[in-house]
């Protein structure tokens, strides 16, 4: 979904970066092997269609963050995973995660809750079973504020912030890298798969759609299917739940 930009992208990033300055509760992250995740935000309809067909076809799952209050939206350039969608994708045994319901901006506490609660019976609805353990941001857009009440509801919630995760690192606000157009640039993005295969840690790729003629946030089912072959032979890929029983998170 599109971002506001201006001031309102410019107060994000300030947020973001105080988060991953001024966290307390950080915990160790150690690796031997190499972790890389696959993760979709939003979850356009082609992200089942392509994306999670190609990371089984490499005999991987994924970790797909949905928002309910998005489902069957149709865009000029994509359409939105219906409650179908996410039953199937929750059967075919990858992750579905929260992206809140309306997705907003966390800039305030009030009504968080209620919206974490309907997205989560919209979930239930929808046919999976499991709730849902890890959290997204919309927009990639922490908020100081909402730290506690994410906190007593999820294990990770994840951001941007084009780094690996290793070393100390605040579970409320995990860093990931985006796969985008371009599409040049997107396949070059092995280089971050070299970097966690060289020294270990967690790696975590986020996109949207999966399309032959993408948006600008999303990826060609080649570019996908590139990347996520280069992980499995490099590394352990993992949806995040998986990845932090593996760290003993």
């Amino acid at each position: 979904m599109l971002d506001e930009g201006g001031i309102g992208s410019l107060v994000d990033r300030l947020a973001n970066r105080m988060i991953w300055r001024l966290a307390r509760q950080r915990r160790r992250l150690e690796t031997d092997v190499p972790l890389v995740s696959f993760t979709f935000d939003d979850v356009p309809d082609s992200a089942l269609f392509e994306g999670a067909a190609i990371l089984e076809k490499h005999g991987a799952r994924g970790t797909f963050y949905i928002a309910g209050g998005l489902a069957g939206q149709v865009e000029p350039d994509r359409t939105l995973i219906t409650p179908e969608g996410c039953s199937e994708l929750a059967a075919r045994g990858h992750e579905i995660g929260c992206h809140t319901h309306a997705h907003r901006k966390l800039r305030s506490i009030a009504g968080l809750a209620a919206d974490l609660d309907r997205n989560a019976q919209y979930l239930k609805r929808a046919g999976v079973a499991s709730p849902a353990t890890n959290f997204a941001f919309p927009y990639n857009a922490a908020w100081p504020l909402s730290r506690a009440e994410l906190r007593r509801r999820y294990r990770t919630c994840r951001a941007a912030g084009d780094a690996i995760n290793r070393g100390s690192v605040d579970p409320m606000m995990l860093k990931a890298v985006e796969i985008r157009q371009p599409e040049e640039d997107a396949r070059a993005l092995t280089r971050w798969i070299d970097d966690v295969a060289s020294h270990p840690g967690w790696l975590i790729f986020f996109t949207h759609d999966i399309a032959s003629r993408p948006t600008p946030y999303g990826c060609t089912p080649q570019t996908f299917d590139h990347l996520v072959r280069y992980a499995v032979e490099k590394g352990c890929v993992l949806p995040v739940d998986a990845a932090l029983d593996r760290i003993k998170w």
